[in-house]
């Protein structure tokens, strides 16, 4: 039982600190510089309040970046503390009349929350282990969304300085992008010598030949509606050097994800990859956005922690469509989806779910997040008994 329930409302230059007592009483509220000092006197003021540090729990809004130094130092110390959706606050904030808004009352709103729900959001806790591991997902996902947006601007400009390009082989193999990146264009192409064309296309292909030559690439080039543009041709260049420096810093990142996940989660991540279809690239993310599977009485609350709960609208008569509250934590709700896309690609009892599921009326992108409940229920299960997924008939 906690004796001190504080609230935090966090800003670049400082923060603002509000105490309540476990029977609702006011027991402080201070503020504080975004500094060294700041911390410490912090520290020292919930100290000043309680007998022991698990007494305590704090609460602060995710504000972007402003709260991860004051949240790791608080964890750093003993102290449990937990980041909030800026939502639940501001819904909690709509149940009183009073419209006044200022640093230290906002302080006290996220006190109060914490006092009336601090049960029901015990999910929000995380240890400074889990949020490495979910920083490096988080920069794993911007990283894969710059390397599929750099992809699309290179197809772009290629359509104009080389459109023929595509219909010869994948422009994004590693044998293309050296040659496109050498010859950014059909007018450079034309002007190359069939050996220079030959020198690059050479190379390890994992086992696969490649469906062209360099006469194939040089006639193309001949008979291309190209436009001469030595402008894109620089462009083009550009961002292939770009897509290759993303993909490199990609890989090191999902190297040291996985390897990350496999020295303090191996356990959670031999359960889950039990699933065929569930790999390391999506399992660990998963993991480091869930955090610890004790944080959830229900695999409802997970569903709902992820905003993949349903939404309906009903009022008298009307009843309005369903679909995803969207809440949740984003990231985790985007790698259950590829986690499930890829268990209905590759595990036969998934599969017949979802295609179960389609048989029933569900249109595609419904009966996939039908098949998302499904397996949430199911590595709930697994992860809550400790077993690994057996395959039966029917699920």
């Amino acid at each position: 039982m906690y004796s001190l329930l504080v609230g935090i409302d966090v800003s670049k230059e400082g923060f603002s600190v509000a105490g309540i007592r476990s029977g609702g009483e006011e027991a402080f509220s201070k503020a504080y510089g975004m500094d060294s000092k700041g911390f410490e006197e912090l520290l020292k003021t919930v100290r000043a309040h309680c007998q022991e540090d698990s007494e305590v729990l704090i609460a602060m809004e995710s504000t972007g970046c402003y709260h991860i130094n004051l949240f790791s130092f608080l964890t750093s110390q003993g102290i449990r503390a937990m980041v909030v959706n800026p939502l639940l606050i501001a819904n909690y904030a709509k149940l009183s009349l009073r419209k006044t808004k200022t640093d230290r009352k906002d302080a006290m709103t996220i006190a109060r929350f914490l006092l009336d729900h601090h049960k029901e959001i015990s999910q929000l806790s995380i240890s400074q282990d889990i949020q490495d591991l979910r920083d490096l997902s988080r920069e794993r996902e911007s990283l894969s969304h710059l390397v599929s947006a750099t992809k699309v601007e290179i197809k772009r400009v290629l359509r104009t300085t080389f459109p023929e390009l595509e219909t010869i082989g994948d422009i994004y193999t590693g044998v293309m992008l050296r040659l496109i990146q050498e010859y950014p264009s059909a007018r450079l192409v034309r002007a190359a010598k069939l050996e220079g064309i030959k020198r690059l296309l050479k190379g390890p292909y994992l086992g696969n030949k490649l469906t062209y030559t360099a006469e194939d690439i040089l006639q193309a080039a001949k008979v291309s509606i190209a436009t001469v543009s030595p402008g894109k041709e620089i462009i083009l260049q550009g961002k292939i050097a770009t897509l290759l420096h993303l993909q490199g810093r990609l890989e090191e990142i999902t190297k040291l994800l996985t390897e990350i996940c496999e020295s303090t989660r191996m356990d959670d991540l031999e359960i889950l990859r039990s699933i065929k279809g569930v790999g390391p690239n999506t399992a660990a993310p998963f993991l480091a956005e869930m955090g610890s599977i004790k944080n959830f009485p229900s695999h409802k609350k997970l569903i709902a922690f992820a905003g993949m709960d349903p939404s309906v609208s009903e009022s008298g008569q009307y009843i309005g469509a369903s679909k995803l509250s969207k809440r949740g934590n984003r990231h985790l709700r985007r790698a259950i989806y590829l986690m499930t896309a890829s268990v209905v690609s590759r595990n036969t009892c998934f599969r017949a779910y979802f295609q179960k599921r389609k048989a029933e009326g569900l249109a595609p992108q419904k009966a996939l997040f039908a098949t998302a409940h499904k397996l949430i229920r199911v590595i709930f299960a697994m992860l809550s008994q400790r077993t690994l997924f057996q395959a039966k008939e029917s699920i």
